[in-house]
């Protein structure tokens, strides 16, 4: 599969906050997709004017502006907007949409249904991406309408590979499923992270250092868990020793109850993404 889009191809970005940004970074930096052929849209002209001068793209203050920006049919439409205004984007698309254009939504919550009902468009995909696609290393978990042919399914796919793995799921509750797991899931990295380095402060280290004694053994851990391939139950016990550090560290995790509060924090997001389609 090339990891080009065809030149015909065009990219209408409807609102262009830190996500699509990253998206339209990402493209730029693997030389998918021409900047003459992106649009979006923001209502600042600040932000406009920044997107512009930084990327060469397009960009406009109305949404249906930027959607018609590109009068082919292989324009697609990216939805890119915060839950809370997505359903006054969607009417404000409403009639703007073509038939033949490929739909994108990367709003939690955002079923498919809904988006091709208020658009009338039977080609619609819903796409979750996570906070380190910013930096092309990111998860994306994606699915579709059962309109969207294998020519549409390879556009997403080298789209979605510019902001790191992608993955095709068959049904949008894996998206809520994904939503909770992976694209929530830096969030349980993060703090844990900042746990250890406090934790660290806590023993006598500055920040500093602490900081990167943490970063850097999560980074070689999660490197060595992929190459290794093995369970991390299996990863655990290679570094556990009767008795020893880890023993205890692992007794002290089990008693707060670690794996039961990660357990419920994400299953509380999953509902959470679940809620947030229900909305009109």
């Amino acid at each position: 599969m090339t990891n080009k889009l065809s030149e015909k191809t065009s990219l209408s970005f409807i609102g262009c906050g830190v996500m699509a940004e990253s998206i339209v970074a990402g493209l730029m930096r693997e030389n998918i997709i021409a900047p003459s052929r992106i649009a979006a849209s923001h209502p600042r002209a600040d932000r406009r004017a920044e997107l512009e001068t930084k990327y060469g793209i397009k960009v406009f203050a109305g949404n249906a502006d930027a959607a018609n920006a590109f009068s082919d049919s292989e324009s697609v439409v990216i939805l890119c907007v915060k839950p809370q205004r997505f359903s006054g984007v969607l009417k404000d698309l409403a009639g703007s949409i073509k038939p033949e254009q490929l739909v994108i939504s990367i709003v939690a919550g955002a079923n498919i249904e809904a988006i091709s009902q208020t658009l009338n468009n039977h080609l619609v995909v819903r796409a979750m991406p996570n906070t380190p696609s910013q930096i092309g290393a990111g998860m994306t978990a994606w699915t579709c309408s059962p309109d969207v042919d294998e020519d549409h399914k390879k556009q997403v796919k080298i789209m979605l590979s510019a902001l790191g793995k992608e993955l095709f799921v068959e049904t949008e509750n894996m998206i809520d499923m994904a939503t909770s797991l992976s694209a929530t899931g830096p969030t349980y990295i993060f703090m844990v992270m900042e746990a250890m380095t406090d934790a660290g402060v806590h023993l006598g280290f500055s920040r500093e250092i602490s900081k990167e004694l943490v970063q850097q053994t999560m980074l070689g851990s999660v490197q060595f868990a992929i190459e290794s391939q093995k369970h991390p139950a299996e990863l655990r016990n290679m570094v556990t020793s009767p008795g020893g550090t880890s023993a205890e560290a692992i007794y002290q995790m089990e008693k707060g109850a670690l794996r039961t509060v990660l357990s419920k924090a994400i299953y509380g997001a999953y509902k959470r993404a679940v809620e947030l389609g229900k909305r009109k």
